[in-house]
């Protein structure tokens, strides 16, 4: 077989996707329960004491585990039948969108996951116009079906009516929400009844039930579910791969992950319909096939993942080619060459040495201090793909260390937090290096900025937060215009010598503007 026919069959046997909710839906539990259907765990994780809940694997920083939320993305590779499965968890809470939406630029495909008592809610829905945008076709799981909730027809027509998505639902609930005995597979309408194990620390067990059998034990509920099927067929509800691929439709199944309901069925709806790895688009140029000479992109920056590997990994999505451990590549942004010796398979926190990837895996290289989030690695002639998202940060504050003994911990912390992209770093020729400004999305930022300092550096930190609203960026005649302006200060951005003009309102931004000739003001890149 031919280098080209290889790389070919690789990528086919490669799913690359996401889950985005909105925070609580259960996407770290699902996470973790589609690894447990995988056998690549063998129990649920282990309960940690707060409030009961459990931990997962894809949770691996302490703050995580203490407040049951995902605040750092976290790649998860394993096998599944005779594919690659990269599963990408991302963090709901709305303080992290822009590490979410990072991720996004890595997939090929998403996963809603919907509360079925809550259905689409705000955060999913700014995900979701994410995957609109980018034309990643989305998967939607109806999550926690074991619990009361919304009628699923009702759930379905929201979805068509709030995302213009048309709903093709591939299993159906036996049962309403908080009564869940099962699902009907549309394709052959057979039932699968599902039976809790202790605690949902193993795969539920599956139970296949004929028609004439489950119309006899379930009653009302199957004739229930018979007459939505009905309705469904009625208006065409099926699954189309032209539609699906197109992103105008989604496939929609029913479960709770919690206890593993439906999880098989979303995992092998995932193996027969998620898109594998194709053409990838380029800045400039036709979109470059799979088979194209290596190039993949750097999407995360992530240090101390494991106490026992003191290290910073950058996180490559390949695009094109065969990666071998060891290979030296170029880097778009310099031209140098850059060697990769160190390459590791990821899964949550764990990691393992590997010898090659191909399209659709993620690949951790780890001290590779050069590289950046959004810097190209490529062979052969520059390539360069869509620039990565950027937000505009909304909340700043003074970061200090009270204890000058740990200064220089200190300033490694920060420098590393900033070239993560966990916070942006804002230098102040008033304040001094010793006191930078923190400039976030949201505030809990600030909390797993503070948070990661003292675990890992062992500096605690105080924080003074600012009154300024509103950032643009300027140039060296507005810094001099804006020094003594009442409501306004300039400061420097570390990672790339940006001036950041802040202001406490809007109305004082424009206030200033309108009276001071010579002003430049840009919004951020």
């Amino acid at each position: 077989m031919s280098a080209a026919s290889t790389i070919t069959a690789e990528a086919a046997r490669r799913r690359t996707f996401a889950v985005i909710s909105h925070p609580d839906a259960g996407k770290s539990t699902l996470t973790e329960a589609l690894a447990l259907h995988a056998r690549v765990i063998g129990e649920a994780g282990a309960v940690h004491g707060k409030g009961g809940r459990r931990g997962v694997v894809s949770d691996w920083m302490a703050m995580e585990r203490q407040r049951g939320i995902s605040i750092t993305s976290a790649v998860l590779q394993f096998a599944y039948r005779d594919l690659v499965i990269n599963l990408l968890d991302t963090p709901g809470h709305a303080d992290f969108s822009e590490d979410t939406y990072r991720v996004l630029t890595a997939v090929d495909c998403a996963v809603m996951l919907l509360d079925a008592a809550k259905g689409l809610e705000p955060q999913t829905l700014k995900l979701f116009e994410v995957c609109r945008h980018r034309g990643i076709p989305v998967i939607t799981f109806i999550n926690k079906w074991d619990r009361p909730g919304q009628d699923p027809l009702a759930l379905l027509d929201e979805i068509e009516q709030r995302i213009a998505l048309k709903p093709t639902p591939l299993s159906w609930p036996v049962g309403i929400a908080g009564q869940f005995h099962g699902v009907i597979q549309r394709g052959d309408g057979v039932m699968t009844a599902f039976h809790r194990t202790p605690g949902g620390a193993t795969t539920a067990i599956e139970e296949r039930v004929e028609p004439v059998e489950a119309a006899q034990r379930y009653g009302p509920d199957w004739q229930r579910a018979q007459e939505e099927l009905e309705l469904l067929e009625l208006t065409g509800a099926d699954h189309d791969q032209g539609e699906f691929l197109a992103a105008k439709t989604t496939p929609v199944l029913f479960g709770a992950a919690v206890a593993n309901f439906g999880v098989r069925q979303l995992l092998d709806a995932l193996v027969a319909y998620a898109p594998p790895p194709g053409p990838r688009p380029v800045t400039d140029g036709d979109p470059r096939p799979v088979t194209a000479p290596f190039a993949g992109f750097v999407f995360k920056i992530q240090a101390n993942m494991n106490k026992a590997h003191r290290d910073q990994v950058a996180f490559v999505r390949i695009c094109s080619g065969r990666f071998t451990r060891g290979m030296t590549v170029l880097h778009g942004g310099t031209g140098r060459p850059f060697a990769t010796k160190y390459a590791q398979q990821l899964f949550g926190a764990d990691r393992e040495t590997i010898d090659e990837a191909y399209p659709g895996d993620v690949v951790g290289l780890v001290n590779a201090t050069a590289l950046g989030i959004g810097d190209t690695l490529h062979e052969g002639p520059s390539v360069r793909f869509p620039a990565l998202p950027s937000f505009t940060p909304e909340h700043f504050a003074v970061l200090r260390s009270p204890d000058t003994a740990t200064y220089k911990r200190f300033r490694r912390g920060v420098e590393q937090l900033d070239a993560e992209g966990v916070v942006q770093v804002l230098r102040s020729d008033r304040r001094g290096e010793q006191s930078p400004v923190l400039a976030a999305v949201g505030p809990m930022q600030f909390e797993v900025a503070q948070a990661r300092l003292e675990a890992e550096f062992g500096v605690r930190t105080t924080l003074e937060h600012l009154p300024y609203e509103v950032v643009r960026r300027t140039d060296p005649a507005g810094e001099d215009l804006l020094r003594t302006m009442a409501g306004a200060e300039v400061l420097t951005r570390v990672r790339d010598g940006a001036l950041l003009a802040l202001f406490t309102s809007n109305w004082r931004m424009r206030a200033i503007a309108d009276n001071t000739r010579g002003l430049s003001l840009a919004p951020l890149l």
